[in-house]
């Protein structure tokens, strides 16, 4: 079974990236999100995510991938540019449509700090002015907003502009904070937001965030028990994967897309076949789809 991968840190990974050609041809990665990733401590913005998108295509020609541009032919390639921190627009709102020619498809507005456009995990706030212009603009042209490391706030925020104006959006990675509590977790509040607005919540395989348990088996366990809590919360049509692969150390049971299938077989005997596709494949795909008709 085939399968879509809304978030990795290849661009930016120091040293050998476990994302790399061979293990996405190995793991049968449909698809997979880059995100060029901005860290706004150090002073960065537009420029630095404009040589990111550099990167993107160089990596692109290097490991032979194809960047997708449009929703409609998410069939015809292989990679996807994201961007995870909106220091990246610079407080610049035609930034959004300068990253969007660069075939950015999806941003995440905050990581691990408040920024210009919203409060992150574990803050008490939600969007700015500016983030919400920044929300709506992108909602306008086709760009997909991923509240992931939101606060709860934003989350919220964010739902209620993107049901306004009829259009989804993601978070690209992160778990259910029931079966774990930590505030890159989401509430089930906030899973409630995103399956009502029809996003997606890709899982992502965080040990430090899933489950005390760092061992093999104790994180196979907690992989299962996030995936079931979110389709318990939010139905069978919001579950997605976000693995974080090159953000963040190395799952003992998922290492590098080439493991994905085992987590995949994994999800066939807790929910079944078809709900296992949707999980794999078919939500992030419904979502991305919608970008730059």
């Amino acid at each position: 079974m085939n399968y879509i991968d809304l978030h990795c840190d290849a661009l930016t990974k120091e040293g050998a990236a476990c994302v790399t050609a061979e293990n996405l041809r190995a793991g049968g990665c449909a698809l997979q999100c880059f995100a060029a990733f901005v860290d706004g401590t150090r002073g960065e913005g537009y420029e630095r995510a404009a040589a990111l998108c550099d990167k993107f295509d160089e990596l692109c020609r290097r490991e032979g991938l194809t960047a997708v541009r449009r929703g409609s032919r998410l069939q015809e390639g292989n990679a996807l540019l994201t961007v995870e921190g909106g220091e990246a627009i610079g407080g610049k709102l035609e930034n959004l449509d300068a990253l969007c020619a660069r075939g950015v498809r999806m941003l995440g507005l905050t990581w691990n700090r408040d920024n210009a456009l919203g409060t992150a995990h574990g803050g008490v706030g939600g969007l700015t002015k500016f983030g919400r212009e920044c929300v709506e603009k992108m909602c306008e042209i086709g760009m997909i907003p991923d509240a992931a490391h939101g606060s709860d706030g934003l989350v919220s925020d964010v739902a209620e502009i993107c049901g306004r104006r009829g259009a989804p959006f993601a978070i690209s990675h992160a778990g259910a904070r029931e079966v774990f509590f930590h505030s890159r977790n989401l509430s089930d509040e906030g899973i409630r937001a995103v399956a009502e607005g029809g996003g997606v919540v890709g899982l992502y395989f965080v040990a430090k965030f899933l489950s005390a348990d760092g061992s093999a088996e104790g994180q196979r366990a907690a992989l299962l028990a996030h995936a079931r809590h979110i389709v318990k919360v939010g139905g069978e049509n919001v579950l997605a994967l976000g693995s974080d692969f090159d953000g963040a150390p190395a799952n003992a049971y998922i290492k590098s897309p080439a493991d994905v299938p085992k987590l995949i077989f994994d999800l066939e005997r807790a929910f079944g076949a078809r709900v296992a596709e949707k999980i794999a494949f078919g939500n992030a795909k419904r979502v991305l789809g919608r970008v730059q008709q």
